[in-house]
């Protein structure tokens, strides 16, 4: 009997303890299983269906994860979404490359800074008349996007079709004047970007980003052409990026987001929403802009 009740006593003691040490242990594992970030809301905008239907896998993730509230704003052009992000109407943006994003703010004295690579997305040629690049005639007609760096990209694109010849030290914001061989004496017809696809029936042939075309019901495998069927002929300026205003490049907010957009299962869904047409870029560090 004595055995069982010094047995008892040690149990109680035991219990005595685990309970105190409990009592400790219980509020810090509270405090780790807080989100810093829990409640906290960032207005993202965006330009293109497929790129809104990844952002809304985004948000759940954002959501489930870290507690944090996506409002994404979706915008129907280029220029749309940096006034929003200058005028506080947004605070994040993801659709533009880095050549856009200068050219924006020395247009426009803004201060939109990438802080994160997200993709790239081929610049393809399409044609509703000509089965390939070689079929353009001479004096054809192709549509290019008129906003000045992806214009350049453009310009680019059919000198790596074998089309033109651009000026080699203009770089990425060449412009029509900087053609300097053109052997098939071909029109380049300057439209809005998101009107490009729409003007397939009236010329021989359009540039469209990836975006617009997806909208248009388009595939990269549609195209004729696309600048990045050799990726490693695309400069890395025109990767698209996850931007907001310079004043917040290091808002801690904004780069648990970033963390949030550069993991496996967002890869997944983007390859997904674009068809594996894209090439996600999440582990290729932001180049220089000077």
């Amino acid at each position: 009997m004595k055995q069982t009740k010094q047995i008892k006593q040690w149990i109680q003691l035991i219990l005595g303890v685990i309970l105190v040490v409990g009592q400790f242990i219980l509020p810090t594992a509270s405090a780790q299983e807080a989100k810093e970030f829990e409640g906290e809301t960032i207005v993202v905008g965006t330009v293109s269906d497929s790129a809104l239907e990844l952002w809304e896998y985004v948000a759940a993730k954002a959501l489930e994860e870290e507690g944090i509230v996506l409002e994404i704003v979706l915008f129907n052009d280029y220029n749309q979404p940096n006034v929003a992000l200058q005028n506080g109407s947004i605070e994040v943006s993801a659709f533009q490359g880095h050549p856009f994003i200068k050219s924006w703010n020395e247009d426009n004295d803004g201060s939109v800074f990438a802080i994160a690579n997200t993709l790239l997305m081929p610049l393809g040629l399409y044609s509703d008349k000509h089965a390939s690049v070689d079929d353009i005639p001479e004096n054809g007609v192709i549509a290019l996007p008129n906003d000045p760096s992806t214009l350049g990209r453009a310009l680019l694109a059919l000198e790596i079709a074998g089309l033109i010849e651009v000026d080699d030290e203009v770089g990425i914001y060449a412009d029509e004047a900087d053609i300097t061989d053109n052997p098939k004496n071909l029109d380049i017809l300057l439209v809005e970007p998101n009107f490009a696809a729409l003007s397939l029936p009236d010329v021989d042939a359009a540039l469209v980003n990836t975006n617009f075309a997806n909208d248009a019901g388009l595939s990269i495998d549609d195209g004729i052409f696309n600048d990045a069927a050799d990726a490693a002929k695309v400069n890395p300026l025109y990767i698209n990026t996850i931007t907001t205003l310079e004043e917040n490049k290091d808002n801690p907010l904004y780069l648990k987001l970033v963390e949030i957009y550069h993991t496996d299962d967002v890869k997944e869904k983007l390859l997904e929403v674009y068809d594996g047409h894209v090439f996600p870029m999440f582990e290729v560090p932001l180049p220089e802009v000077d």
